[in-house]
């Protein structure tokens, strides 16, 4: 069995309740992209959160598309996950 390792992959969520209904992806990448993504993001502070099952699904959406109400709740979850951690910080 050929069995090659996944390429890494990242996305780049923003919700801003003025301007949008739901979370709008603004960056994603494989490989190079998604690890200067995520450097990105800790030069800035910025948390990462990994889950592989919902990058399954950010990856087949476009930049500036809204999230699909089917991931809603999770995403809400991240975002509550965040604030309480920026909340500590």
């Amino acid at each position: 069995m050929n069995r090659h390792k996944e390429e890494p992959f990242a996305a780049a969520l923003k919700y801003d309740k003025n301007k949008n209904k739901a979370p709008v992806i603004v960056a994603k990448g494989k490989g190079k992209l998604a690890e200067k993504i995520k450097t990105i993001a800790k030069e800035n502070n910025i948390p990462i959160v990994e889950n592989k099952s919902l990058t399954a699904v950010l990856d087949k959406l476009e930049i500036y598309e809204e999230v699909p109400p089917e991931l809603y709740k999770v995403i809400a979850h991240i975002f509550a996950f965040i604030y309480k951690l920026n909340n500590k910080l």
